[in-house]
């Protein structure tokens, strides 16, 4: 679902699912045919800003080969 979320935001912003099962690429791809309401896109942005993001992206031994 999260990838309605984003094919909705704006025409050029395109997920990259990462799978290796075909099954689940089909599945992935089926997200381009599915129509949000503004009242669902609203309810779901809300739903998110709630979510406290903590900690880093990658561990610091990792971190530092980012933006070479």
């Amino acid at each position: 679902m999260s990838g309605c979320r984003i094919l909705a935001q704006k025409p050029w912003i395109v997920p990259i699912p990462g799978t290796t099962k075909l099954h689940r690429l089909t599945e992935n791809l089926g997200a381009a045919e599915v129509a949000l309401a503004a009242g669902e896109l609203s309810s779901i942005e809300e739903a998110l800003t709630a979510i406290e993001v903590q900690g880093a992206r990658y561990p610091a031994h990792l971190q530092k080969n980012v933006g070479r």
